[in-house]
């Protein structure tokens, strides 16, 4: 869902008040973010000429923006307004294929796919790959994640934990009783005994392809950043 920024191009004078007191005058634009941020920019150079980043208030009127962040303040006094105005704005995300629903550009932005244009948006994991392909049902474009093996997934026809647990459930003993290791779902896919709550053995699921097995006698993970235990805290070695 798009969010609003107002923008304010015209001679102004700002005052900041605070830890690097000054007064400025000119012909600025300002930037006032969503999130409150507000950035007075000049002609040179790529820094603003004053700013106040996420403050606890920010109050915007024809000719004044006032932002306070405790002790810091920022005032912006608009003498002669070239424009003034309030444009939605959104994440930037990288392209990934266009939207089923209205054929506008889909954007990968950190765990999401988003239609610019219709505001649908499907959840998909951070390190999924985007796949050129697309959902022979809804048309999306399918992505790959790695969870115990290699898994190309719809993201809005698809869920992954029902794969994982196609895949994994029960594989695996528990290290703590006869209990099996069952595929979960609590904010995250995990690995956990199927005697809870008599057992409380319980693990994330890495990210990473299965290989081989730990001294310990847990699976391990090739993972991205190495090769390791399905226990996180397994001081063993994921060895073959």
């Amino acid at each position: 869902m798009p969010e609003q920024a107002h923008v304010i191009a015209g001679r102004c004078t700002t005052i900041f008040e605070g830890t690097r007191e000054q007064e400025q005058h000119g012909d600025v634009l300002v930037l006032v973010k969503p999130d409150n941020t507000v950035l007075v920019h000049d002609a040179d150079g790529y820094q603003p000429v004053a700013w106040l980043t996420r403050p606890d208030s920010v109050t915007v009127t024809g000719d004044t923006v006032a932002a306070r962040d405790g002790d810091q303040s920022l005032t912006v006094t608009v003498h002669d307004a070239h424009s003034h105005g309030q444009h939605d704005v959104g994440d930037a995300g990288l392209p990934v294929g266009h939207c089923p629903d209205c054929d506008d550009t889909l954007l990968r932005s950190d765990g999401t796919i988003s239609c610019l244009d219709c505001e649908s948006a499907y959840p998909i994991p951070r390190d999924a790959t985007v796949l050129d392909e697309q959902c022979t049902d809804c048309g999306l474009p399918q992505v790959q994640v790695q969870r115990g093996c290699s898994l190309v997934c719809c993201p809005d026809c698809d869920s992954l934990t029902d794969r994982v647990r196609r895949a994994f459930d029960r594989r695996w003993d528990c290290p703590d009783c006869e209990g099996s290791l069952r595929v979960l779902y609590r904010g995250g896919i995990l690995l956990g005994c199927d005697r809870y709550p008599d057992c409380e053995v319980v693990y994330s699921f890495p990210t990473g392809t299965h290989d081989g097995t730990c001294d310990c006698g847990l699976p391990a993970f090739e993972t991205p950043t190495g090769r390791r235990c399905l226990d996180s805290d397994c001081r063993a070695g994921a060895t073959d």
